[in-house]
C-alpha cells in the first residue's frame, strides 16, 4: 500500500513556494520522496528557502528556479529549466497566489487584473507548459490550489473569489483536454489555514471567533492538514481521480 504514495524519483515543481502553504506542500512532496523545485519571484527569499529546505534532505533533492508565473515566456523558461536541469517534470503544484482587500466600488482595475493574473492565469500558463512535456510521456499530475472561496464569497475580496472560482473550472477544462493523454488534474481547496500570513486574522478576536464558530471542526486548519491530500493527488494512489476539487476546510463549506 505504501508504494501507492511513494514519490521517489519524481520531479515536482511548486509555484509560490518560498514560504507559507507552498513551502509546506513542497516539503510534503519531498518527504514522500520527490525531488522538488521551489519557485518564487524574489530571488533572495527563494534562495534562502532552498537553503533551509536542502539542509533537511539528501543532496540534489531540493532546487529552486525564480521566474514570474504570470508571464508566458517566463513560464516556458521555468518549466524548460526544470526539464533540462533537474529531470522530467511529473508533478506540478500551481500554488502562487495573492490577495487584495478592497470593496468592489473602490477596486482599481489594475488590482483586479493583478490578482486574476497571479491566482488564475498563472495556473493556465505554467500548467500548459508542463502539459507540453507531460502529454508526450503519457503521464503527469497537476494540482491547482484553490480555496473555500472557490465555493463561497466574502465582501472586499472580489478578484480573489473570481480567480479561485475560475481555477476550479480551469481544473475541469484541463481534465477535459488532457486526461486522455494520461494526466490527472485536480484541485485542493484549503479552508482558513493558520500560517504566518494569516496570523493577523488569528489574532483578531472577533474574526477568530467567527472562524471557530463557522467551522464544524472548531479550529483553524494547519499546513500539515494539506500534506496528505497533496501527496495523494501527486501519487499513483489517485490515478483515476480527475477534475475534482477537494475541500480541506474542517467542514466549512457543507454547513449553513
Amino acid at each position: 500500500m505504501s508504494a501507492l504514495f511513494d514519490l521517489t524519483g519524481r520531479t515536482a515543481l511548486v509555484t509560490g513556494s518560498s514560504r507559507g502553504i507552498g513551502n509546506a506542500l513542497a516539503r510534503a512532496l519531498a518527504d514522500a520522496g520527490a525531488t522538488v523545485v521551489l519557485n518564487g519571484i524574489n530571488p533572495e527569499r527563494l534562495k534562502a528557502a532552498e537553503a533551509a529546505m536542502a539542509a533537511d534532505y539528501p543532496p540534489g533533492r531540493i532546487h529552486s528556479c525564480a521566474f514570474d508565473v504570470t508571464k508566458d515566456t517566463e513560464a516556458a523558461r521555468g518549466v524548460t529549466w526544470v526539464e533540462e536541469n533537474v529531470g522530467p517534470l511529473e508533478i506540478l503544484v500551481n500554488n502562487a497566489g495573492i490577495q487584495h482587500r478592497v470593496p468592489m466600488l473602490d477596486l482599481d482595475v489594475a488590482d483586479w487584473e493583478r490578482v486574476i493574473s497571479t491566482d488564475l492565469t498563472s495556473a493556465f500558463l505554467v500548467g500548459r507548459e508542463a502539459a507540453r512535456h507531460m502529454i508526450p510521456r503519457g503521464h503527469g499530475k497537476i494540482i491547482n490550489i484553490c480555496s473555500v472561496q472557490t465555493d463561497l464569497a466574502r465582501p472586499t475580496i472580489a478578484p480573489y473569489i473570481a480567480a479561485k472560482g475560475g481555477l476550479r473550472n480551469l481544473t475541469r477544462a484541463m481534465t477535459a483536454e488532457w486526461a486522455a493523454s494520461g494526466l490527472q488534474i485536480n484541485g485542493i481547496a484549503p479552508g482558513y489555514i493558520h500560517t504566518e500570513m494569516t496570523q493577523n486574522l488569528v489574532d483578531d478576536e472577533q474574526f477568530n471567533s467567527w472562524i471557530l464558530g463557522r467551522t464544524p471542526a472548531h479550529r483553524w486548519g494547519t499546513v500539515q492538514d494539506l500534506a496528505g491530500p497533496a501527496v495523494w493527488l501527486a501519487s499513483d494512489g489517485s490515478n483515476f481521480v480527475n477534475g475534482q476539487t477537494i475541500f480541506i476546510d474542517g467542514g466549512m463549506t457543507v454547513v449553513v
